[in-house]
């Protein structure tokens, strides 16, 4: 096992917040089997300080296809000029070493990562690991556990898709975020494992980076709140989908690289009818359904060649649907956005027009200028419980979070300590060992002092000394009792 992955929950009992994450995200040339051609790793602190980052193309071989060009981008040519994984591992070694690994999705991620380690014949110990896909399970209940929907209910932000960096950044944002913010701890101990030093022989080639558009279309914003997302592909699929329009070509495409994982046309098929299904679900949830909104979907339905899934929809009019903007960095916000997704509400990513409500979290300064712009646009600015109870929202359940204990210094990154438990009374068997112990320390301090008495009264030397012994060692000996045993219980720990 090349990964180790350890859970985390608001429950967890060994606080994360003295721990340092690396997280990674490759780019694939297919689902499964697949090869990869880009990776990156961003290392962060808990508290959110990015300690390095590394990316770059990686070429798989001469003459290997570089997989669905049209979703991420990557040509040959670009990978021709890259370096083999081999002549780069090293950095990303150098980044992990002494840290916690983070992926969403892990296991998906790490087939792809112990296979290409198999093809360089590079052994590694075991890593551990946390997955933020099944982290946020623990501390939001929300339609989808997409890195993207999950990033827009810790309130991140959009980034650029189908690229190994800003999804790798987004995944170190997320992981941060569920420790600082949601209090989220690890649910066992583990160790750091020392990782080897290999030279980079290759130098690392960069894709640059786009800024993520200013606002998601109509479609990105209902693939966010649909809940078939169960599989890589359908998961690659959305993500498509939420980036821009998708052609036939793309479908076609994508419909390839399924079949190559082995899911056959029936199977393809059924996907995309479960795909388009969801889509309309929530599209329809609200009753509204516009021209343009009627138009992206049937767009979408015949891409995938299920034309049918929208054989009887209908345009609606109706008056203008609830949109929803959260400000705030707060779990209380958080908690809203993830309700927001799950009734199907849209979430906006920034204030416009259309935005018929602004929730405000207690961080949000009352000089924050959006707020005014809000009321000037008619928007309703609303308190969090009063934006609950407007709109309708039903309370979601909160994981108990635990108060992490202070850092404890060390020279080398290991496992916080365990959140201390509260102080309990001693049972019964420990305090009738303390009265025999104090029993045992008061015959002996008499003693001593008969002692001392007798040698002044003149009585002879040796009767005094044996006396005293005997004085000395039933003090001794109750203290002895007394004592804890384990005074400092052992931490785990391990060598970076």
């Amino acid at each position: 096992m090349l990964i180790d992955i350890v859970p985390m929950s608001g429950s967890g009992r060994f606080a994360a917040t003295g721990t340092e994450f690396t997280a990674i995200d490759f780019e694939t040339t297919g689902l499964r089997p697949g090869r990869i051609v880009e990776l990156a790793a961003v290392r962060v602190r808990a508290d959110g300080t990015v300690l390095g980052e590394f990316s770059t193309l990686v070429d798989p071989g001469p003459g290997v296809h570089p997989g669905p060009a049209r979703v991420h981008g990557i040509t040959r040519a670009e990978l021709d000029s890259a370096p083999s994984l081999g002549q780069v591992i090293g950095h990303l070694l150098d980044l992990c070493r002494g840290s916690v690994l983070v992926g969403h999705n892990l296991s998906f991620e790490q087939g792809f990562l112990a296979a290409e380690l198999d093809r360089i014949g590079l052994r590694l110990p075991t890593l551990p690991g946390v997955c933020t896909l099944d982290a946020a399970r623990s501390a939001l209940r929300l339609p989808n556990y997409r890195l993207a929907t999950v990033a827009e209910a810790l309130g991140l932000g959009g980034f650029a898709a189908h690229m190994a960096a800003p999804d790798a950044l987004a995944c170190a944002r997320i992981v941060t975020a569920l420790v600082g913010t949601h209090r989220l701890a690890f649910e066992r101990s583990f160790e750091l494992p020392q990782l080897p030093r290999l030279a980079v022989t290759g130098r690392p080639v960069s894709r640059p980076v786009p800024a993520p558009a200013a606002a998601g279309t109509w479609v990105s914003g209902l693939v966010d709140r649909i809940e078939t997302v169960a599989t890589p592909y359908q998961d690659l699929l959305a993500d498509v989908l939420a980036d821009h329009y998708l052609s036939a070509a793309e479908a076609a495409e994508l419909a390839a690289l399924a079949a190559d994982a082995g899911m056959s046309p029936a199977d393809v098929r059924g996907a995309h009818l479960d795909f388009v299904a969801a889509m309309r679900s929530v599209a329809e949830s609200d009753g509204i359904v516009t021209a343009r909104e009627e138009r992206d979907l049937r767009h979408v339905a015949e891409a995938l060649g299920v034309p049918e899934a929208l054989a009887d929809l209908r345009r609606t009019t109706t008056p203008a649907r609830t949109r929803v903007l959260v400000l705030g960095g707060t779990a209380a916000a958080d908690a809203l956005r993830a309700a927001v997704l799950a009734a199907r509400i849209p979430l906006a990513k920034n204030l416009t027009a259309s935005v018929t409500h602004l929730a405000v979290a207690e961080d949000v300064p009352a000089t924050e200028p959006r707020l005014a712009r809000a009321r000037e646009l008619g928007a309703g600015v609303l308190d969090l419980p009063t934006a609950w109870r407007t709109l309708d929202l039903a309370p979601q359940p909160v994981a108990p979070q635990p108060i992490p204990p202070p850092p404890v210094p060390r020279a080398v990154p290991v496992m916080a300590a365990p959140v201390p438990r509260a102080a309990a009374a001693p049972p019964p068997v420990a305090r009738e060992r303390l009265w025999g112990a104090w029993a045992m320390m008061g015959v002996g301090l008499v003693l001593m002092l008969l002692t001392v008495i007798a040698l002044f009264a003149g009585a002879g030397v040796v009767a005094g000394i044996v006396l005293g012994a005997i004085g000395v060692g039933l003090l001794l000996g109750g203290w002895s009792v007394s004592e804890p045993k384990n005074r400092y219980p052992a931490v785990s720990s391990g060598s970076a």
